[in-house]
């Protein structure tokens, strides 16, 4: 029997609350319905998902192996819908992500040159959502920087790039040439890709810009930021021995995408992007 996505997503909904009734209101059924939904997959897999006593929900090792494949599962559900749509509305569109301080004209521009059928559509991502707005097919490839999760994704790497110390422009090291780590031992970190459990998390360079400006703490960014991004609060001084960032170009592994494969073609024939020469075009 295959498996029907509908209980699927009743079942995440109660795996995700361990609790039927907060689980059907927020499917908008009515309790008995779910129940009898979650039933009969339980039915359909031959596997008890839930344990169900006095103390309350819990997810048996099936359920909890059925929660592991169901994210996946159903975010490849609506991928699939949404470039099936795409496809049916705008079947000649290719929509690229990129990060802060990434430059995509040259690559745009040589994909343009070999297909100019297509409309190309740059869209900026964030660390935090730059793996999901691939997989969930909100944009087709993207320029990514780490963190990255490779799980399910194809990376290509194509330059790393120097960092920077991101200072406000009054800090007791904003007027030194360069700097190396030991200069920043004693510095205040903003927590970026890791926040605490009382942070409130960091998603764009200018939330970044704002926070180093408050003197709540400095951080170090790509060379390109640098270039790209000015403010008169705010200055930027190399650190020699900082690790390279990394930019690679990123899609989903298991997608046979014609565009995409033009796109990367078309890439490796264009020269590689230089962020000055292209501030200049």
């Amino acid at each position: 029997m295959d498996l029907d996505l509908r209980k699927v997503r009743y079942f995440v909904a109660v795996a995700e609350l361990l609790h039927f009734g907060r689980a059907a209101e927020r499917l908008h059924i009515a309790q008995p319905v779910l129940s009898r939904q979650i039933k009969a997959l339980e039915k359909d897999l031959d596997a008890v998902l839930f344990q169900r006593d006095s103390h309350g929900v819990t997810l048996t090792p099936a359920g909890r192996q059925l929660l592991d494949d169901a994210r996946t599962l159903l975010a490849a559900a609506d991928a699939t819908r949404r470039r099936v749509r795409r496809a049916a509305h705008a079947p000649h569109r290719l929509i690229v992500g990129f990060r802060a301080g990434i430059v995509l004209s040259r690559a745009l521009r040589a994909f343009c040159a070999a297909r100019p059928d297509i409309a190309v559509e740059a869209r900026r991502v964030e660390w935090d959502d730059q793996e999901d707005l691939i997989l969930d097919g909100t944009v087709d490839l993207a320029y990514v920087r780490p963190p990255v999760r490779q799980h399910g994704l194809e990376l290509l790497p194509l330059f790393t790039e120097n960092r920077v110390a991101m200072l406000p422009t009054h800090h007791r090291l904003a007027g030194k040439r360069d700097l190396l780590l030991a200069d920043l031992e004693d510095e205040p970190r903003l927590r970026y890709a890791d926040p605490g459990p009382d942070d409130v998390p960091i998603r764009t360079i200018e939330e970044k810009f704002e926070r180093v400006v408050a003197g709540q703490g400095i951080t170090l960014v790509p060379e390109s930021v640098a270039q790209q991004y000015s403010r008169p609060d705010i200055t930027y001084v190399p650190v020699l021995d900082a690790e390279p960032d990394q930019v690679f170009l990123a899609w989903e592994a298991n997608r046979k995408a014609p565009l995409v494969e033009a796109f990367v073609e078309a890439l490796a024939e264009a020269p590689r992007e230089g962020f000055a020469e292209d501030a200049e075009d």
